[in-house]
């Protein structure tokens, strides 16, 4: 195990994983364009995604994530934590998964394409809006929960090791 871990860098295991994860998208690839989805859309597609996702979007996220963290304002040292608890992931996790639906599913949100969307479902996209900002606040405020959770275990470990 040890040899394996210095010649790869990790167990096993995560090796498993990524051949099981690429062993999926190579299957799902398969049956798009066994459908007939035109190849050189879907690579262009692909490329398009990463060159924006790298061009556009990192930047902005990093220099959201710098702000946050208030190395812009402040550049002599980074926000303590809170009783040794890190806060940052805290914030990162649901600010990730709200921009990720929000990414996903922004026409419906925004309220674009609704003719297109009631033509072919029937339905209204007038509760998206309200359904994300609901999704949001869960997230934020099951992270706040779970970061005051943290901080009470780290606080009480504190004091019972004095």
């Amino acid at each position: 195990m040890t040899a394996f871990r210095r010649f790869y860098g990790e167990r096993p295991l995560h090796l498993l994983l990524h051949l099981a994860a690429l062993g999926l998208a190579g299957y799902a690839a398969s049956r798009v364009l066994a459908e007939g989805a035109p190849w050189l859309a879907i690579a262009t597609w692909f490329v398009g995604a990463a060159v924006l996702h790298d061009v556009a979007f990192l930047p902005v996220y990093a220099l959201a994530d710098s702000a946050a963290q208030g190395r812009l304002l402040r550049r002599a040292r980074p926000l303590p934590a809170a009783s040794g608890v890190a806060w940052i992931n805290h914030l990162r996790v649901p600010v990730a998964f709200s921009g990720l639906l929000l990414l996903v599913w922004f026409p419906l949100i925004l309220g674009g394409r609704e003719d297109a969307f009631t033509g072919a479902t029937g339905f209204t996209t007038d509760v998206y809006l309200g359904r994300w900002l609901g999704v949001t606040g869960v997230l934020f405020a099951g992270s706040a929960l779970l970061y005051a959770v943290r901080v009470r275990r780290a606080t009480r470990r504190r004091v019972s090791a004095a």
